[in-house]
């Protein structure tokens, strides 16, 4: 026999979840603190498991309510959204938005498309994280993830919505050597890298019109942030490969010389969002704020 969920005994329950009391959870929902217990004290008999601890001070959840806690919460959020959608007869964009983008790209751009996208939706709350972890949309609560080339994953769906290319720079005056020497298939350059980058790893370089070449990076600085890369390569230390987005403004003004670039397809970026929920108006209304920003998929000026 199928079981099935009670949605207020639900609803309630994740209500006293998130503010961590039966009292608290009344007072600011308006609901009697009767009703919450035993819409809870329903809902786990139905389940046969106890969500709850009770007789402490504070409230605890067992950890078949601190899972059923955040597979269900941001579901009856959607569900709340769709239904309050269409009530009103529109899908206005409205509540809270979250999303997480690499480091870099927040810094560059985001600012702005953000703002953009608080003037033209006033109703939504729009958080922006910027890290350059993997991470988890679904269980960390993120409504969008910008992620560059990513892998093919099941649960998440988007588009490619600005295309970029890597670059070999240096300081000015370090001249790019013309070939290997003594029979050898790669050149050697002192290197800045990340510290995530593979030690062995080697660049395929072309220079129109001159012939590709390989060169092998050897690292004299390894750091953790692309923007400390940047600095590193401006004040001399080495070459590195580098995307146009953060390096056009320096190869236009002399602090950066381009030897070439990196051989291969563009880097993308894309905008993605969980498969497994439905794409809300705010949702909709962000990834069309992003793709306006870029209608050639390229930043200005890159």
């Amino acid at each position: 026999m199928e079981q099935s969920l009670d949605l207020q005994a639900l609803t309630d329950f994740n209500l006293v979840a998130v503010h961590g009391g039966f009292g608290r959870a009344s007072r600011l929902s308006g609901r009697a603190k009767a009703t919450l217990s035993r819409r809870v004290a329903d809902l786990e008999q139905s389940l046969g498991a106890r969500l709850i601890e009770r007789g402490g001070r504070t409230l605890r959840l067992t950890e078949e309510g601190r899972a059923l806690h955040e597979r269900t919460q941001g579901l009856l959020a959607e569900i709340t959204e769709v239904g309050d959608a269409i009530a009103l007869g529109a899908s206005t964009p409205r509540g809270r938005l979250r999303v997480s983008a690499p480091t870099l790209f927040a810094q560059i751009a985001l600012g702005r498309i953000a703002a953009r996208f608080a003037l033209a939706y006033p109703q939504v709350r729009l958080e922006i994280l910027a890290e350059d972890r993997l991470v988890d949309p679904v269980d960390e609560g993120y409504d969008v993830v910008i992620r560059v080339d990513p892998a093919a994953d099941q649960l998440l769906v988007g588009r490619p919505f600005l295309r970029d290319e890597r670059l070999v720079v240096a300081p000015p005056g370090m001249a790019c050597p013309a070939r290997p020497k003594g029979g050898a298939r790669e050149i050697p350059v002192r290197a800045v890298l990340m510290t995530t980058t593979r030690p062995d790893g080697v660049w395929h370089m072309s220079r129109s019109p001159r012939p590709p070449v390989r060169l092998r990076p050897e690292p004299v600085l390894r750091v953790s942030t692309l923007s400390m890369v940047r600095d590193a390569v401006v004040a001399g230390a080495g070459v590195a490969l580098l995307p146009r987005m953060l390096v056009a403004e320096d190869i236009a003004a002399g602090r950066l010389l381009q030897w070439g670039k990196q051989e291969g397809p563009a880097v993308e970026l894309w905008a993605l969002h969980s498969s497994r929920r439905l794409v809300g108006a705010k949702v909709r209304a962000f990834l069309e704020v992003l793709e306006h920003a870029f209608p050639k998929k390229v930043l200005s000026g890159g």
